[in-house]
């Protein structure tokens, strides 16, 4: 039997994980190239980007959603293997989901009691009554009631559906939550009642979130570090009020300072970046940094050498050929 995990190895480790799509006989989609992080218990890992920039895919090759194409991922200081369904289901108690859609992810033809029910059958032997009972008190916990069980998805708000969706992550008891743009398809006000109870949730399970998003503003409040991706990959990484403090990376400082401010005379002294260009395909990517077309900075060697992840000291790590300079 192998040694128990020390309280110092994170729960969640990525390892160069790649997934690639094959697009064509020729033509090969890089969604996540060569992405390395850590998460450790009981904390919330922001992972930010634009839309395609291969978040939500690295989130779903972490919870086993889409097999990897290389790379590793290990949980408690072991590789993940999910090659039979026994190792599966013990993998899916302890790992779970929160998708972005609430209404495409949730069985329109399932009741709420058995939505939310349907892991605690699969991985308890509650009796008939003890199931009710649980699901009542996980509706309970996320703003439902008792009166929700009998409805089918349709009849709820977006809102009232993310809650659903949130009650069956929470139903197997699991350690690590990954939380994919949990938000993005809410109405803004509903977004702070979800954020706030994801907290409060964290707080009394004692959760660990991995949570995705692409609005700056609510990562900073979530989160206690941050990753940020471009084109697949990780430009850079670093606990939350130090990365927004003193972002390195040139895409970084561009998302910083799109970030709305509500004084109009601090958001009139802040300098916008505006980034030039577009976003090049990911399909076929050519030699060099993949943010080379669009940096203000880039040099020659940037265009030819791909950057590697760096240590800037105290956790701040940058992918950047020019980082050093500055």
């Amino acid at each position: 039997m192998e040694k128990q995990a020390s309280q110092t190895t994170p729960l969640v480790q990525v390892k160069d994980l790649c997934k690639y799509f094959q697009i064509s006989r020729r033509d090969i989609l890089k969604a996540v190239d060569h992405v390395t992080f850590d998460i450790m218990r009981g904390e919330t890992v922001g992972l930010v980007g634009e839309s395609g920039c291969g978040k939500s895919t690295t989130g779903r090759c972490i919870t086993q959603l889409h097999p990897p194409t290389s790379g590793e991922v290990y949980y408690e200081g072991q590789l993940v293997d999910v090659s039979s369904r026994q190792k599966r289901l013990a993998f899916c108690k302890k790992v779970q989901m929160i998708f972005q859609n609430p209404y495409a992810s949730l069985n329109g033809r399932m009741t709420v009691k058995e939505i939310v029910g349907e892991g605690m059958r699969l991985h308890f032997s509650y009796s008939e009554k003890e199931l009710d009972e649980r699901v009542e008190e996980l509706l309970n916990r996320v703003g439902l009631s008792k009166e929700h069980m009998s409805r089918f998805p349709h009849e709820f708000s977006g809102g009232q559906r993310q809650r659903i969706g949130i009650a069956r992550a929470l139903s197997v008891s699991p350690e690590f939550v990954v939380c994919d743009e949990p938000i993005s398809a809410l109405d803004v006000s509903i977004q702070a009642q979800v954020i706030n109870m994801l907290k409060r949730l964290q707080r009394d399970f004692g959760l660990t979130y991995l949570f995705i998003a692409h609005d700056l503003s609510v990562i900073r409040y979530i989160s206690d570090r941050v990753v940020v991706m471009y084109l697949g990959s990780v430009v850079e990484t670093g606990e939350t009020e130090e990365l927004f403090a003193h972002p390195l990376h040139p895409y970084t400082q561009s998302l910083l300072s799109a970030i709305p401010v509500a004084d109009p005379d601090v958001a009139q002294a802040n300098q916008r970046i505006a980034l030039k260009g577009e976003i090049p395909s990911p399909i076929n990517l050519k030699p060099g940094c993949r943010f080379a077309d669009r940096c203000p900075r880039a040099q020659e060697r940037c265009r030819k050498e791909d950057p590697q992840l760096q240590d800037m000291g105290g956790g701040h790590w940058v992918s950047c050929h020019l980082a050093g300079e500055r």
